[in-house]
């Protein structure tokens, strides 16, 4: 697959989501609070594992069924848009989660269910992956790795927001703006979906 235009837009959807709050990165956060950078690293490839797996499910399983029923991926958009909202509220409303962490050790099983689990694979089969992913392998495995090289670093740095947290590095930023911007990008994100799914 080259790079074009629908590249672009693939890669910045998977960056906006992966950079939203959820379980696994409040999970990655902790880690970094809890377990230090160095030590919390290693936790990446369980959370890329989790992903893979939920993504790959979810194509595989649903995809076929998109291709007789259009419709379902208008409807999985719209879904998508309204968890989105949803979570946009709950981020706002829940401001204040990364100023008290409690240290804790994240063990790899944790961080591996709460991917599996996470909405977001979901999100990404269904509606940033392009439709033709789950149909060749080249196409799954470009996929693949361009998620994989995103979320490593975008990882990271969730894991480094909350060592910095710990080590009080980011006075200059309190934790609740951190959670009201995130829930302003996932507002926007969605309203993207929903103009997605009906233009």
């Amino acid at each position: 697959m080259s790079f074009d235009f629908h590249s672009f837009i693939f890669l910045l959807s998977v960056a906006l989501v992966l950079l939203t709050p959820g379980p696994t990165n409040t999970l990655l956060a902790l880690a970094g609070f809890g377990l230090g950078i160095r030590r919390a690293l290693f936790l990446l490839a369980f959370e890329l594992a989790g992903y893979v797996i939920s993504i790959s499910m979810w194509g595989i399983l649903l995809a076929p069924i998109q291709l007789q029923f259009p419709w379902i991926a208008t409807l999985v958009k719209v879904a998508s848009s309204c968890y989105l909202a949803y979570t946009a509220i709950k981020v706002w409303r829940d401001a204040g989660l990364l100023q008290t962490p409690q240290q804790r050790s994240i063990t790899p099983k944790i961080l591996l269910v709460a991917t599996l689990l996470n909405p977001k694979g979901l999100l990404f089969a269904l509606v940033i992956f392009p439709a033709h992913t789950f149909e060749t392998l080249p196409a799954y495995v470009f996929a693949m790795v361009s998620f994989a090289c995103l979320l490593a670093p975008i990882g990271a740095i969730w894991i480094g927001v909350g060592n910095a947290l710990n080590n009080k590095r980011l006075t200059f930023i309190s934790p609740r703006k951190i959670q009201q911007l995130s829930s302003v990008a996932l507002g926007m994100f969605s309203a993207l979906i929903a103009w997605a799914a009906f233009r």
